[in-house]
């Protein structure tokens, strides 16, 4: 790193949170005030280097998540995101840039977190801090906005998704059982790591789009 390095902000969400919506909102937010960034899409599914991914969510390693452990598929997604460091956006971080991230090593946390006991999960933070941030040396994000949701939106949206792009459901969208454990993983992994959450609903009801942007907006200009 040099001494001018740049500012990762990172958009993170279980499927079906509206995760997507709102970064694509922001980086148009972004453009239409002039503020200079790059973004980024993890998993990268048409690099290579996502071909371990692939091969995970498309079953050949077993049919269900928890047939490959937290720690090996954890890997996976962390040469991916190696990979796009080193080829894509690195040189622009560490000259100052500012770098929006849909997913990022926080995704980890929360999908492969799932998988293991509670008590485990401190240590499995750990780790992953310790792999992707030391051990490969990709940069801490100075910002992670966790969108919430309940499950029922999840189920919904994702199911929504397929039949719109006539897409198969992978072994994560299969199990909704996983997906609800991914979902009160996102509450432990935001409270051990520090992460800024934003409500899916108030007073019971669902949250309009235009106002979790806003809100999500007003935390990220705390950190520019």
């Amino acid at each position: 790193m040099t001494m001018n390095q740049g500012k990762l902000i990172v958009l993170e969400g279980i499927d079906g949170s509206g995760k997507s919506a709102q970064y694509r909102r922001l980086s148009a937010r972004f453009e239409q005030e002039g503020v200079a960034f790059h973004s980024i899409v993890f998993p990268r599914y048409d690099k290579e280097s996502s071909a371990l991914i692939r091969m995970y969510l498309g079953g050949e390693f077993g049919a269900n998540p928890s047939d490959v452990n937290a720690y090996a598929a954890s890997t996976f997604y962390a040469v991916d995101r190696y990979a796009s460091y080193r080829t894509d956006w690195g040189g622009i971080y560490e000259n100052g840039g500012l770098i929006l991230s849909d997913r990022y090593t926080t995704s980890n946390a929360v999908h492969q977190g799932c998988k293991l006991p509670e008590a485990e999960l401190p240590q499995f933070f750990d780790w992953l801090y310790d792999l992707e941030y030391n051990k490969l040396g990709l940069p801490k994000p100075d910002l992670v906005i966790y969108l919430d949701v309940d499950i029922e939106t999840s189920l919904a949206r994702m199911e929504h998704r397929q039949q719109k792009h006539h897409t198969q459901a992978d072994i994560h969208e299969k199990d909704t059982r996983y997906l609800a454990d991914c979902l009160r993983l996102g509450h432990l992994a935001a409270a051990h790591y520090g992460w800024r959450v934003v409500p899916f609903k108030t007073n019971g009801e669902i949250r309009a789009l235009d106002e979790k942007h806003e809100e999500i907006y007003r935390i990220v200009k705390t950190v520019l």
